[in-house]
């Protein structure tokens, strides 16, 4: 049983597909895309099973005022979004399920508890995609 935990910003930053010319409008659009995501069973980063019991996803800056898909905890950063990140983390760290943080940020990653595993925005992206059936930007 895994909750992902998803680093908003740096997985809508790793598609430079226009973006930053509506961060609301496609921080919605990835948001409702990964919806699909939080009661499957996807290929972990390593190859084994990752049964999804949850996702919470953490918004920033123009994003935050997004609305939540249906089964989406959003988290909404006051001020840093790595801040609110590494927040999250330990405090899901402490339950009983697994935590799979997405991030490609190096100092985000290492500000996480040891117990945290970690993926990159591709990972995340490509589970999206198999399990809705399309091949998109976010």
């Amino acid at each position: 049983m895994t909750v992902l935990l998803v680093d908003v910003a740096n997985v809508l930053g790793s598609r430079p597909d226009g973006w930053w010319r509506d961060r609301a409008g496609a921080t919605a659009r990835l948001l409702d895309r990964f919806a699909a995501l939080r009661t499957s069973t996807l290929d972990g980063p390593d190859g084994a099973p990752v049964v999804v019991t949850a996702l919470v996803a953490v918004v920033e800056g123009q994003a935050r005022d997004v609305e939540s898909p249906a089964g989406i905890r959003l988290v909404r950063a006051a001020g840093s979004g790595d801040d609110a990140l590494a927040a999250t983390a330990g405090e899901l760290a402490d339950g009983d399920d697994d935590v799979l943080v997405v991030t490609a940020d190096r100092g985000l990653r290492a500000r996480l508890p040891a117990a945290a595993r970690v993926t990159g925005p591709g990972w995340l992206l490509a589970a999206a995609d198999s399990v809705t059936g399309q091949d998109q930007a976010p």
